[in-house]
This record gives C-alpha cells, structure tokens and sequence, in this order.
C-alpha cells in the first residue's frame, strides 16, 4: 500500500472559452501525470457591494455552479475524465485557486477570464496564481473563437508563423 497522497490537477474555471480550453488541457496533461483533476468555480460578493452582505447571494453560487457544469460539459462531452470533481468555493477566485494548489501536482487557469481589461497579458487571478501557487501553473493562453487570431496578432505570433513559411519557400 503506497503512502504517496494521490496526484491532482485543479483547474480554474469560470465559464469562460480559456477555463473550457484549461479543462480540456488538463484532460490530456492528467494521464501523464497520473493524476485526478478538480475543477474549482469560485465566487465571492460583486464589487457593487462594498460593506454589506446583499440579500439573495444563493443566486451567486447557483451561477457559479452553472458555469461550472456548462464548462465541463462543453469541454469534455460525454467522455469526462475519471475521477473528476468539482467544486464551487465562495472566496475571491485567486485565493480559491492558490488555497486549492496546495494539494496539486498542476494548477491551470485562463490567461484572462471575464475581466474588462481585454489588452492584459495575464489577468488578475491568473498573475495571483502565477505568483502565490504552492504548484507549478500552467496558463492557458487560447481564447474562443474569433478572439485568438486578434490576440495572436496582438503579440506578433502571425507574424512569427508568417517568416516561418518564408523560410521554408
């Protein structure tokens, strides 16, 4: 019988296309590392709600946890890994995230999620995660379609690939 705590990848997701493509990541990452994943939703009280507790804040959860079945589902089909879990934690999604690292072989997350600032190289929960993980991150840096080519070309990468084909004409 081996004493060896069972490897995991925890996974930040906010139903955002890169938490679908941390998933799936960690889908193909998992057997190479033997591990389970846990896919963790966190939410904590809107902005909006400085210095009060907002009536109703089941709502909160119960959308976080829809955003979580939503995402496993549009990643993963039919065909979800074994030994998945999930969970929806009421904290401020970095700290949920860098609380979960602690006993992961991998913590993956988006490079931005819903955020208002669309230029970022890293969103705020990603760089908190990136700089306060207990675990190696792995940022995902995709992002749904239509918004990959325009952030590819924001970064230079088509014009990368395009020396690229230069070259081998």
């Amino acid at each position: 019988m081996s004493t060896a705590a069972a490897s995991r990848i925890v996974v930040g997701v906010d139903g955002s296309q890169q938490s679908v493509e941390a998933l799936r990541y960690a889908a193909r990452l998992a057997p190479a590392l033997d591990a389970t994943i846990l896919a963790v939703a966190a939410w904590d009280y809107p902005a909006e709600y400085p210095g009060y507790v907002p009536l109703g804040t089941s709502e909160f959860a119960d959308a976080a946890k829809i955003h979580l079945k939503n995402a496993v589902s549009k990643a993963y089909g039919e065909k979800v890994p074994r030994g998945l879990e999930t969970t929806v934690v009421f904290a401020h999604p970095g700290k949920a995230l860098v609380q979960a690292s602690r006993d992961a072989a991998l913590l993956i997350v988006g490079r931005r999620g819903h955020g208002s600032f669309r230029g970022l190289l890293l969103g705020s929960v990603s760089a908190s995660c990136v700089s306060h993980a207990h675990c190696p991150v792995l940022v995902v840096h995709e992002g749904a379609e239509g918004t990959a080519a325009e952030d590819d070309a924001a970064h230079g990468k088509v014009a990368e690939d395009k020396v690229a084909e230069d070259a081998d004409a």
